[in-house]
């Protein structure tokens, strides 16, 4: 019951953004809802496959570059672009995992780096295919069943209905049979390995449905600014969603979107009234591993059932 109120709540909380008067404040919690859809991702591998990845970015931007490459230069519909992108990047995902899954550890951090340093590098050298610098634009936001998506409070409805389904999927997915062996493959491979599970297998197919919804955010990224550039594949972009993970809870339902709403609210609010805001953002981290090494969603559940108990004795 506890668990259902606090899933009611945060469903109450996400509705309100569409009934804010500013555009301003409905793109800031679009913007958290398509991290909260990347980090969401990133943490099937982190808290739950217990694999730290430093490339994911690169299927955010793969993902975004496609639709916006398929859109402008070969004449796509923004349906057909939109699943081109999801698609290829999604098999772009199982490739890289093949290559990265023969390491483990600093190894497989390694792998996955220097995978999105190759796509980084594609981004800014093929000119011609990318834009380079300049990126691509000259593209759209969709128009689902012929509704225009180009006011704020549309697209933000728009992105919630994707947010709220990659959270139910998610939801299902670590919860089940297969979401117990991989957190099992994490604590213990050799025991999983031992009781007849294919602990590479199970890890490679986790990597595919975590490249398959960051592909998702990769659209929706591409939908929002209407613009991709090389900056998206950079490695502070992977950087950061990991810092989204860790700081709100790896291996959590809730702990990826409270992380992408502390990320994106430092980015966006606090670095208009604070010129270091990265500085800022630095010792937030810090003061969270320091006090909350277990990540914000798990430290506060920590201090409340502190509190309780101190209630409780008094």
């Amino acid at each position: 019951m506890k668990r259902a109120a606090v899933y009611a709540a945060v469903a109450a909380l996400l509705v309100v953004p569409a009934f804010l008067p500013f555009d301003y404040y409905v793109n800031i919690a679009s913007q958290i809802l398509i991290a909260g859809i990347f980090a969401g991702s990133l943490n099937l591998l982190v808290g739950y496959g217990g694999l730290i990845s430093l490339g994911h970015a690169g299927y955010l931007g793969a993902s975004a570059y496609v639709l916006a490459w398929l859109s402008t230069r070969a004449g796509f519909s923004h349906l057909w672009a939109s699943l081109g992108a999801v698609t290829l990047t999604t098999l772009m995902a199982a490739v890289f995992g093949v290559l990265s899954l023969r390491a483990t550890g600093l190894g497989f951090v390694m792998i996955t780096l220097a995978l999105a340093q190759i796509l980084w590098g594609v981004a800014y050298r093929w000119v011609s295919l990318t834009g380079g610098d300049n990126g691509l634009s000259g593209f759209g936001r969709p128009q689902p069943f012929g509704i225009d998506l180009s006011s704020a409070t549309a697209f933000y409805l728009f992105v919630l209905v994707f947010f709220a389904i990659s959270f139910l999927f998610v939801s299902v997915f670590v919860r089940s049979t297969f979401g117990a062996g991989l957190q099992g493959t994490r604590d213990q491979p050799r025991r999983m390995q031992a009781l007849g599970w294919d602990v590479w297998s199970t890890r490679f197919v986790t990597f595919v449905v975590s490249g398959f919804w960051a592909a998702v955010a990769g659209v929706l990224y591409a939908d929002y600014n209407q613009f991709v550039s090389p900056h998206v594949l950079a490695l502070t972009n992977s950087a950061e969603v990991l810092l989204m993970v860790i700081a709100g809870g790896a291996g959590t339902l809730l702990g990826p979107i409270v992380g992408a709403a502390v990320v994106v609210l430092l980015k966006n609010v606090v670095s208009a009234y604070v010129t270091r805001w990265v500085l800022l953002l630095g010792l937030v981290f810090v003061a969270i591993v320091l006090y909350m090494p277990e990540g914000l969603v798990p430290g506060i559940e920590r201090l409340r059932r502190r509190t309780v108990r101190t209630g409780t004795r008094a």
